[in-house]
């Protein structure tokens, strides 16, 4: 068992990191094709976990369609501290207390645009592995500042689209599991327009094995990511804008620091286990402000 899923590790961080490639290409593609003066690019910079594993940290800054977009994958092992165990077993993860080792591999992107017109984002897919369980996890969001419905639904029909070549049940669920988590509850109100999450999949449960099932629909959810959300800053980075736009989308991006900063899961474990704290915050924005 030990040696299969050391080639299924292998399998997803591998895949991880085609994705990245593939995501990289493509935003660099829309530099290219849009906007005044020298195209953004991305700076690699390896990352480091003092206890195990590391990965890359891509991140472009002042960019003409990209203001910062960070697209980061990583590969981490080692053994979980006791505040560690003890979420993973409010989880339903046995025998933390016996054997903590653990192995996680997966990519997290956020970008935060110039034009106030085209929303900002967030994708991340990743696999976790203990030696009593493991499970997939992941999504993407819309986040935008001024929102125009028909980016809405395209956005939501590509994510409907990796869901349904799958089970027709998951996107009516994890549509419902993105409403709740990317909920902002001090101030009442999402951070988007949501998109799907999931977490702790493992569908095959006891005596079954569905890893194959279960990676297969999420190297989908990182296929329809670019068909969701490129044609929709296509639309949109040669909109007009105003200052008034520009102050909505920095008082938005306030909101979405707040939510990072306050709930999500990925940022408090990245913090927890001693990752590159760089790496981890890499999804806040430049400039936000408050009112």
């Amino acid at each position: 068992m030990t040696d299969l899923f050391d080639t299924r590790k292998a399998r997803a961080a591998a895949w991880f990191r085609e994705l990245r490639d593939q995501i990289v290409a493509g935003f660099e593609g829309l530099e290219d094709r849009f906007g005044e003066g020298v195209p953004g690019r991305f700076e690699v910079t390896p990352t480091v976990r003092a206890d195990g594993g590391g990965g890359l940290m891509s991140v472009m800054r002042g960019g003409r369609v990209f203001e910062k977009v960070g697209v980061n994958v990583s590969e981490v092992h080692g053994t979980l501290g006791e505040r560690a165990q003890k979420a993973m077993a409010a989880r339903g993860v046995p025998g933390m207390d016996r054997d903590p080792r653990f192995w996680a591999s997966g990519i997290s992107l956020v970008a935060h645009m110039v034009n106030p017109h085209c929303p900002a984002v967030h994708m991340n897919t990743r696999m976790f592995w203990t030696p009593h369980a493991w499970w997939f996890g992941g999504g993407a969001d819309l986040n935008p500042a001024l929102e125009y419905p028909e980016d809405t639904a395209h956005f939501h029909g590509q994510m409907q689209a990796a869901c349904d070549l799958h089970d027709a049940g998951y996107y009516p669920k994890f549509k419902a599991w993105a409403d709740e988590y990317f909920f902002v509850p001090h101030r009442g109100r999402a951070r988007g327009v949501g998109g799907i999450f999931y977490d702790d999949l493992n569908t095959g449960g006891a005596g079954a094995d569905s890893w194959e099932a279960d990676f297969a629909f999420t190297q989908e959810v990182g296929r329809h990511f670019l068909p969701a959300f490129v044609p929709v800053t296509e639309r949109r980075v040669n909109t007009p804008w105003t200052e008034a736009d520009r102050e909505a989308q920095l008082i938005h991006r306030g909101l979405y620091a707040e939510y990072n900063l306050v709930y999500d899961r990925g940022t408090k474990f990245g913090l927890e286990t001693g990752h590159d704290a760089n790496a981890v915050l890499m999804s806040l924005p430049p400039i936000a402000k408050w009112t």
